[in-house]
């Protein structure tokens, strides 16, 4: 797959679930059609309970070289933070990529935990090139906010 083909399915699969959690959340969106939204960098919905965070830099007291997931979802009245990171693989690396996802991120949930006090989530959101998908991607997907069809 040529790069601008992956870097366009990745980011239409990121606008996809960028509209969805917006919508689930009460955000207020311009578009109505998921594939003319274009995601700002941060949206808080209206009771500032809940903000999305569009491929930006999470600050912490240490350096950490992994702080940049495609979307951040913190959630004040729940007490949660969820980071999903998106990736189109070759077919054969779909669980393996899942693995590194999680791992890519562990010290940076540790650091979110010791500084928010709350318990971050990594959710990997991992599509074959030919649209294969883990064993686990439903139950990864089932945790993000929304409607996402999985077919």
């Amino acid at each position: 797959m040529a790069k601008e083909q992956y870097i366009k399915r990745h980011d239409r699969v990121c606008a996809q679930l960028h509209f969805s959690i917006c919508t689930e959340t009460g955000i207020q969106l311009e578009k109505k059609l998921w594939y003319e939204h274009v995601p700002k960098s941060v949206e808080t919905n209206q009771g500032g309970k809940v903000s999305i965070l569009w491929n930006q830099q999470i600050q912490t007291d240490r350096t950490i070289p992994n702080n940049k997931p495609d979307i951040i979802i913190r959630d004040n009245g729940k007490g949660t933070c969820m980071l999903i990171d998106v990736a189109i693989s070759g077919d054969r690396n779909v669980i393996k990529k899942e693995a590194e996802k999680i791992l890519k991120y562990k010290e940076l949930t540790i650091e979110i935990q010791r500084m928010c006090n709350v318990k971050p989530k990594v959710i990997p959101v991992i599509i074959g090139v030919t649209w294969t998908i883990s064993k686990s991607f439903r139950k990864y997907v089932s945790n993000i906010p929304g409607k996402h069809e999985v077919k």
